[in-house]
C-alpha cells in the first residue's frame, strides 16, 4: 500500500521519501528498523518519531503493550522440529540470565499448563512444521491454548518470534496462531511478533533487541547490548556454529547405490578434527552449499550482467563480484510470493504485478511451484535491474541440514551423511538438487565444506538403554538409525530394535545393506521387514509391512517401545501414521478418536518421534 498524506500520519515531503525507501529494504533492513523505532519509544524518546513500532512482518502496533513496571522473571516457550527454535531460546535464556532474569525455558511439550495463569512476561519461539502445523514437541500446548480449558491472560505481556519458510503456503502459520490466540485470552504484546524466513538469524536477532529493550525500558533501566550477550553465548558453547561454520574436510564420498538404479545416493565422511563440534545421535549436519555454476552464469547471461559488479552480501556491506555472490550467496533457485511482490514493485512490470494481484493467487502458486529465478527472468523479460538491487531482494543462500548417520562414540571427530542427488525435468528444464548435485557431481575427497551441527533434542536414543526401539526409515530416511545401532553397539545398549526399510530395488537400492546384515548377526539388530516397492507386481511400502505384522508390533508398543520415523513428511510419514492408528484399532479394540489420542499421548511422552521433512 502506497502511504499518502490522506491515509498517515506523515506530510507530502514524508510520505514521499519513505514511498521511494521501502521498496527498496530488504526483511532484515525493516526487522532492523522497527526494532530502532520499538527501542527508541520503549526508552521513551521520541524525537518526533512515532511511539510505536511499525513492522512489514507484525501484527498491528495498536496491540503492543503500554510500558508498565516489569519483572525480571520471564518464561521462554519454544516449539521446535529440527532444533532452531530450541537452539535460539536457549541462546537468548542464556543472554537473559546473564543479566539476572529468572528466565523458566522449556519445551512446550514438557511445559506444565497450570503454571500459564501465573506467567506474567513470555517469549514464544516456534516453528511452522508441514501445512502450517505445529511441530510435533509443540501439538499438545497448541491444542490446551486453543481449547476451553485455556485460561484468561489478562496480565499477560508476551512475543512471538515465529519460523517458517516463505517459499511455503502457510508461512509461520503456528506462530501467527499463538500471536493471535494469546492476544484472544487478553494477553498484551510486549513488542510485535517478527516472522522469519529460513535465513532466520538477523531477524531473529533484532527481534530479540525489541524485546530487551522493551523489557529494559519496563524496568528504568538501560537497554541490554544483545549482540554482545548473543555473541558470548555462542563463544562458550563452540567457536564454530550456523553463523560461523567450519571447513570440515570431505574424507569419503561413495555412490552406495548399484550400477543400473535410477538413483544416486552419496555417503560422505566428514572430519571434524580441530573444530570442537559433537553430536549425538538424531543431530542433523548443517551444510552451507554453493549454487551450480552453469545456472549461475545462464542468469548472468539472461540479465546482461558482466558477472564482474560489485554487490553487497553482508549486513557489514562486504562486497564480492556478482557471479561469486550468486555462487555462494543468494539463493535463486526457489520463487517465493515475498520476492516476487518485491520485484514487481521495483520493476513497475505489468505482467508481475497482475500475477501478485489480490485474486491471482492460484496462478501464483502454480507458477512458483518448479520453477527458479532464471525462469522468472526469461518468462518475464526482466532487464535493466541492477546487480545490487536484484541481489538485496534476494534470500540468502540456507544450510541444508541432513540427518547423521553416524556415533561419535565409534567414529570419533568424524561426522557420516547420506544424501540422495535429485535431479528432474520441470517446465523445459533440467533441474538439479542444489547441495546434494554439488555433492555428487562437484565435491572430492580433501575438498572441505562449511558444516555446522545442528543439535535435534526430539529424536533421541531413550535414556534407559534396556528400551525396545522401533525404527521406520525409507531411502535416506534410514540414515540416524545407522547412527542409533552404532551408538546401541559402542554403548553395549541391550533394549531390542527392529527396522523397517524400503527403497525401489533390492539389488541396486538397498543401503548399508552389509552392515544391517552384521548387526543382525551379532544381535545388535533384533528383526528388520524390507519393502522394496518396483520388485513386486504390486507396490509395497513400509507401512505395508508395518500392518502385516500388526500384532507383533502391537506388543512392542504396550511392552514400552519408542517408535521413530525419519523421512519425507509429505506421503510417507503420513501413511506411517495411519497404519499406526490403524494397528492401535485392529489390535488394541481403540476408537478411531481413542486410537488418534494415544499417539498424541505417545508424542507428549516422547515415544513417538518424527524428523521429517
Amino acid at each position: 500500500m502506497e502511504l499518502q498524506v490522506s491515509n498517515s500520519p506523515f506530510n507530502q515531503e514524508q510520505t514521499e521519501l519513505l514511498n521511494r525507501l521501502l521498496p527498496t529494504l530488504t526483511d532484515s533492513q525493516r526487522v532492523w528498523l522497527s526494532g530502532y523505532l520499538t527501542a527508541l519509544a520503549s526508552a521513551g524518546i521520541s524525537r518526533g518519531l512515532a511511539s510505536t513500532a511499525v513492522s512489514v512482518q507484525s501484527a498491528a502496533p495498536s496491540a503492543v503493550a503500554p510500558v508498565p513496571a516489569a519483572s525480571k522473571e520471564i518464561t521462554i516457550l519454544y516449539g521446535s522440529q529440527t532444533g532452531n527454535s530450541s537452539g535460539l531460546a536457549k541462546k537468548f535464556a542464556k543472554a537473559l540470565e546473564a543479566e539476572q532474569y529468572q528466565v523458566t525455558l522449556s519445551s512446550m511439550g514438557d511445559y506444565k499448563t497450570g503454571n500459564l495463569k501465573k506467567t506474567s512476561q513470555l517469549l514464544v519461539i516456534v516453528s511452522t512444521h508441514g501445512e502450517g502445523e505445529p511441530p510435533d514437541s509443540a501439538i499438545s500446548f497448541y491444542e490446551f491454548l486453543n481449547s476451553k480449558r485455556a485460561p484468561k491472560l489478562d496480565g499477560l505481556r508476551f512475543s512471538v518470534l515465529a519460523l517458517g519458510d516463505t517459499s511455503y503456503e502457510f508461512f509461520c502459520q503456528t506462530g501467527k496462531d499463538f500471536d493471535k490466540r494469546l492476544e484472544e485470552l487478553g494477553g498484551q504484546r510486549l513488542v510485535p511478533r517478527v516472522d522469519c524466513d529460513v535465513d532466520f538469524s538477523e531477524d531473529a536477532g533484532a527481534w530479540f533487541s525489541q524485546v530487551t529493550a522493551a523489557l529494559s525500558a519496563g524496568l528504568g533501566s538501560a537497554a541490554l547490548k544483545t549482540e554482545d550477550l548473543t555473541a558470548q553465548v555462542e563463544a562458550e558453547e563452540s567457536s564454530y556454529s550456523r553463523d560461523n561454520p567450519f571447513r570440515a574436510e570431505v574424507l569419503e564420498n561413495l555412490n552406495l547405490n548399484g550400477r543400473g538404479s535410477a538413483r544416486e545416493t552419496r555417503h560422505l565422511e566428514i572430519s571434524l578434527e580441530g573444530s570442537g563440534l559433537d553430536y549425538e545421535p538424531g543431530d542433523s549436519l548443517g551444510i552451507y552449499p554453493e549454487n551450480d555454476p552453469q545456472l549461475v552464469d545462464a542468469l548472468i547471461e539472461a540479465l546482461g550482467w558482466s558477472g564482474a559488479e560489485e554487490v553487497s552480501v553482508s549486513k557489514s556491506g562486504d562486497l564480492l563480484p556478482s557471479r561469486e555472490a550468486l555462487l555462494r550467496h543468494f539463493e535463486i533457485t526457489v520463487l517465493t510470493k515475498p520476492f516476487l511482490t518485491r520485484l514487481a514493485d521495483i520493476t513497475g512490470h505489468e505482467g508481475l504485478v497482475k500475477l501478485v494481484s489480490p485474486g491471482e493467487e492460484e496462478a501464483l502458486k502454480g507458477y512458483l511451484k518448479g520453477r527458479d529465478l532464471l525462469d522468472l527472468v526469461q518468462d518475464y523479460h526482466i532487464q535493466g535491474i541492477g546487480p545490487d538491487a536484484l541481489t538485496g531482494l534476494l534470500r540468502k543462500l540456507p544450510p541444508r541440514l541432513y540427518s547423521i548417520a553416524s556415533s561419535s562414540k565409534a567414529t570419533p571427530e568424524e561426522v557420516h551423511v547420506t544424501v540422495r542427488a535429485v535431479r528432474y525435468e520441470a517446465h523445459g528444464r533440467q533441474r538439479r538438487g542444489v547441495t546434494s548435485v554439488q555433492l555428487a557431481e562437484r565435491v572430492q575427497p580433501g575438498d572441505t565444506l562449511p558444516v555446522f551441527i545442528q543439535h535435534n533434542p526430539s529424536f533421541k536414543l531413550p535414556k534407559d538403554p534396556n528400551t525396545k526401539i522401533i525404527m521406520i526409515g525409507p531411502g535416506t530416511g534410514v540414515a540416524p538409525f545407522r547412527a542409533f545401532l552404532s551408538e546401541r553397539e559402542e554403548s553395549g545398549a541391550q533394549g531390542e530394535s527392529w527396522l523397517f526399510y524400503g527403497d525401489q530395488h533390492f539389488t541396486t537400492d538397498f543401503l548399508y545393506q552389509v552392515e544391517w546384515q552384521r548387526w543382525l548377526k551379532d544381535g545388535v539388530l533384533t528383526r528388520m521387514d524390507v519393502a522394496f516397492s518396483r520388485d513386486t507386481e504390486q507396490k509395497v511400502y513400509v507401512q505395508h509391512r508395518m500392518l502385516e505384522n500388526s500384532k507383533e508390533l502391537f506388543n512392542w508398543l504396550e511392552q514400552g517401545a519408542v517408535v521413530y520415523v525419519c523421512g519425507d513428511e509429505g506421503s510417507m510419514a503420513h501413511d506411517v501414521h495411519a497404519a499406526l492408528a490403524t494397528i492401535l484399532i485392529q489390535e488394541g479394540g481403540l476408537a478411531p478418536e481413542a486410537a488418534a489420542e494415544r499417539l498424541t499421548e505417545m508424542q507428549r511422552q516422547q515415544r513417538y518421534q518424527r524428523d521429517v521433512y
